[in-house]
């Protein structure tokens, strides 16, 4: 059982370094902003017209990675793109990183923009950073997309942060992460160094029940099977708890399960859902 955890640290390294689309980063990137927020500069890009719909990206990567759902969801929304705190083009002075403060960050980027209702997809930490901001104002999330969430970590995932490190990080690695990330290899540093001490918080992600039937937004839950970090399990609490909430398992699919010759499928079920036009879950 050990030596799987292990091997699964590995995996985790590669898909935070190298999982998601090498097409984006050789494209041109559009037009970005930085958004002076009370502690911190927030980079964010926008794309379309109409309803906003809010992109949050998981830790170490960037609002890059969802370079290739941007432009079918630009086709019928006013797509808001932000670089998390310390991620990317935004910036970090506290050098501290909470889901639970990453979630008043993004609502500080909202009220920038004159947003108030919205609707969002976020993955990993993008999505934690949802269910604070969906438990925080609920009235502000009209419906949400949770891809590898999890109401805490268990004991595994602990083990497998525990595992990380940057030092097996490869040159091509290195040189992906320098794309990505704006203000140098101390940012990178600084990024791995809090994605490791996630293993000792322990009130951050810390989502129960009754919290979570607090939440408003329509939910729907999108979970790989092989998710070792947040397995399905986690996924059934969650959707047990949040009072509109649907459950989307997909086969073989690990912590970002909607990757390559998936995203197709995955960006035509986001736009359905968030139409509001499916049944009572």
């Amino acid at each position: 059982m050990i030596s799987r955890i292990r091997s699964s640290v590995v995996a985790l390294a590669i898909l935070c370094v190298v999982a998601f689309p090498r097409l984006a980063l050789s494209q041109t990137a559009p037009q970005g902003r930085s958004a002076a927020l009370p502690d911190m500069e927030m980079y964010y890009e926008t794309a379309g017209e109409g309803a906003p719909l809010l992109l949050l990206h998981g830790f170490t990567q960037t609002g890059r990675m969802w370079d290739p759902f941007v432009k079918s969801f630009a086709e019928g929304y006013q797509v808001v793109v932000p670089d998390l705190r310390g991620h990317g083009g935004s910036t970090n002075p506290s050098g501290q990183f909470t889901m639970r403060q990453s979630a008043r960050d993004v609502f500080a980027l909202l009220d920038r923009l004159g947003i108030g209702r919205v609707k969002a997809v976020g993955s990993s930490a993008g999505a934690m950073t949802l269910l604070h901001m969906a438990t925080q104002q609920p009235e502000r999330i009209e419906a949400m997309v949770l891809v590898g969430a999890g109401p805490y970590y268990s004991p595994a995932c602990r083990d497998l942060l525990n595992g990380y490190s940057l030092e097996k990080t490869s040159e091509a690695g290195w040189a992906r992460l320098r794309q990505l990330h704006r203000h140098g290899d101390e940012q990178i540093r600084m990024l791995f160094d809090q994605l490791r001490s996630l293993k000792d918080s322990y009130d951050d992600v810390t989502f129960t029940p009754p919290l979570f039937s607090t939440i408003q937004a329509r939910t729907l839950i999108v979970q790989g099977d092989r998710d070792v970090c947040f397995p399905p399990a986690m996924a059934a609490e969650m959707q047990a708890s949040i009072p509109m909430a649907y459950l989307w398992v997909i086969p073989n699919g690990e912590h970002w399960p909607i990757r390559g010759d998936r995203v197709p499928g995955f960006t035509q079920t986001v736009l359905e859902f968030l139409e509001g036009t499916w049944g009572s879950p």
